[in-house]
């Protein structure tokens, strides 16, 4: 039990924050890691009152490291890479660690304002939705570094890291017009962020570049974790004709990997290797490596060689790929599979540059 819980119990609250002692962390985020998609989403506890803590006892000698996440550690995807990374810097780095989910805006502040006050080295705030709050509060603690997962500024002591999904989005793209029966594939996001619509015009801009003819249809929930629309909207797009679906939701994700598995068509996996989410569903996930980064960022902070500025990474760092589902290879046919890996070289050697054409184009409606 750290000082800050011996003092007040074995739980400690305050507006819009808790803080649960060490052993209850451990529980806790184990049992996230090990349950299923489908019902991790309901255990992780995502309080609608407040963000939950987990943190290490508080050692002023080491290394200390916190994320916060807009959504449960448990999605199998955006947040869980990031988990993945704050878990990586630990074992790597001995460093103590704290995770934070945060569950409305006013939570932002109170999160920063606090691991700032208690000295934390280096802050990850995992999504672009935190930009202008960490520019704002950073000021204030100076010795602290705020990384930005996504953002969209920077300062002396902020830092914004951008992963060019949209590139392996792009060879999904090649890959689902050389396969598609209806020349129709549908994308269903959650809230409709930057990069997220970055993402699926690189979707549209891959599949129209072989399937000229062919449409997109794109569809938007408004939130992050309700699997249930999410399943409806993948639904309605298969409805349509759509017969290859992608998804950019982070737990929500999963009801179009439902919707998929009972319109018997294939879906595609985002941020994270989700091949194995619906077992016979996901053909491929357009990954980024997160915890690598992660890792990176927080050994030049730790060793003082850490320079914030606009970080991006891409397929020619190796940082970003399309990872195939081996137990579904046999389903894609060569010719597919050889014209999605001609257009990643082409965009790992310059060729195509997906984000500048991406960004240029009209989101598809």
């Amino acid at each position: 039990m750290n000082d800050e819980a011996a003092r007040h119990g074995p739980w400690l609250t305050r507006p819009g924050l808790t803080i649960l002692p060490a052993a209850f962390r451990e529980t806790l985020m184990r049992g996230a890691l090990l349950a299923l998609f489908a019902i991790a989403i309901g255990i992780c506890g995502c309080e609608h009152g407040g963000a939950r803590r987990t943190s290490a006892p508080n050692q002023t000698h080491r290394f200390r490291v916190a994320l916060l996440t807009p959504g449960p550690v448990s999605d199998a995807g955006w947040n869980a890479a990031a988990f993945d990374g704050l878990r990586l810097i630990k074992k790597t780095l001995g460093a103590q660690t704290a995770l934070v989910q945060t569950t409305s805006p006013a939570d932002f502040e109170d999160a920063f304002r606090d691991f700032g006050s208690r000295g934390f080295n280096l802050i990850f705030a995992h999504g672009f939705e935190y930009t202008d709050t960490a520019l704002k509060v950073a000021r204030y603690f100076p010795k602290t570094i705020f990384v930005v997962t996504s953002g969209s500024g920077s300062s002396s002591n902020v830092a914004s890291l951008t992963f060019r999904i949209e590139e392996a989005a792009y060879a999904e793209g090649v890959l689902a017009g050389a396969m598609s029966k209806s020349g129709i594939i549908g994308a269903v996001g959650g809230i409709e962020l930057p990069a997220i619509r970055l993402t699926f015009n690189a979707v549209r801009l891959g599949f129209l570049s072989v399937r000229p003819r062919g449409r997109v249809l794109i569809s938007y929930t408004g939130s992050f974790d309700d699997v249930g629309a999410a399943k409806e909207a993948a639904l309605a797009q298969a409805s349509q004709g759509a017969d290859l679906l992608f998804h950019n939701a982070d737990a929500a994700g999963l009801g179009v990997f439902e919707a998929a598995a009972q319109d018997h068509i294939y879906a595609f996996g985002a941020n994270r290797n989700q091949n194995n989410v619906v077992p016979g569903v996901v053909l491929a996930s357009a990954v980024t490596d997160i915890p690598k980064a992660f890792l990176r960022i927080a050994t030049e902070v730790e060793r003082g060689q850490f320079h914030p500025r606009m970080i991006e990474y891409g397929m020619r760092d190796g940082m970003v790929q399309v990872v195939v589902n081996p137990k579904l290879a046999g389903k894609i046919p060569p010719a597919a599979l050889a014209d999605m890996q001609a257009s990643e070289q082409e965009i790992i050697a310059g060729k195509i540059d997906v984000t500048r054409l991406a960004s240029a184009t009209a989101p598809a409606k």
